[in-house]
């Protein structure tokens, strides 16, 4: 697990680090997925985390829109981050954008994610905030650019499945 040390007024302080994405693990998400002129709409899914013996992750989300027509997105992540780092680079293969490249950094109670979409007219980017509430959840907020302009936010909570 990764942790450092930072001071705060003063004051030295050990850091543990964020159990989503730096520890293997199921998460469960729930919350709203909005598009430019439309509504709100329900969004469930699933995020598995695995890491392997040379500092490579892999994580794979599928979302589900429950009582709508909207396509279910897979995402497919692999990055790496180095022990002691706190900024970390991933490819996505994304079922509707395609190929995506991206960085990021891990904050004392933050994990903050951007990417782009490789090869695409559209120009499109996004970003991903995700705000430990304890070890076993967070609150996810994220968006979808196309140019300057933003075409898709969703916000969820995201819970962790302890195994037995």
């Amino acid at each position: 697990m990764l942790s450092w040390r930072y001071s705060l007024n003063g004051k030295e302080f050990d850091k543990v680090a964020h159990t989503f994405l730096l520890q293997p693990g199921r998460w469960v998400l729930q919350g709203s997925w909005l598009e430019r002129d439309g509504l709100p709409i329900n969004v469930k899914g699933m995020t598995l985390v695995a890491w392997n013996r040379d500092n490579w992750f892999t994580m794979a989300t599928k979302l589900i829109f429950p009582g709508s027509d909207r396509p279910d997105i897979a995402l497919q992540y692999k990055g790496r981050l180095d022990v002691g780092a706190r900024q970390y680079t991933f490819l996505l293969q994304h079922n509707i954008l395609g190929q995506v490249e991206g960085e990021g950094w891990i904050g004392l109670d933050t994990i903050v994610q951007r990417y782009w979409v490789l090869s695409d007219r559209e120009r499109r980017s996004g970003f991903e905030t995700l705000h430990r509430v304890n070890d076993d959840s967070y609150y996810l907020t994220s968006g979808i650019m196309a140019g300057h302009y933003l075409t898709i936010t969703m916000e969820a909570s995201l819970e962790r499945q302890r195994t037995n």
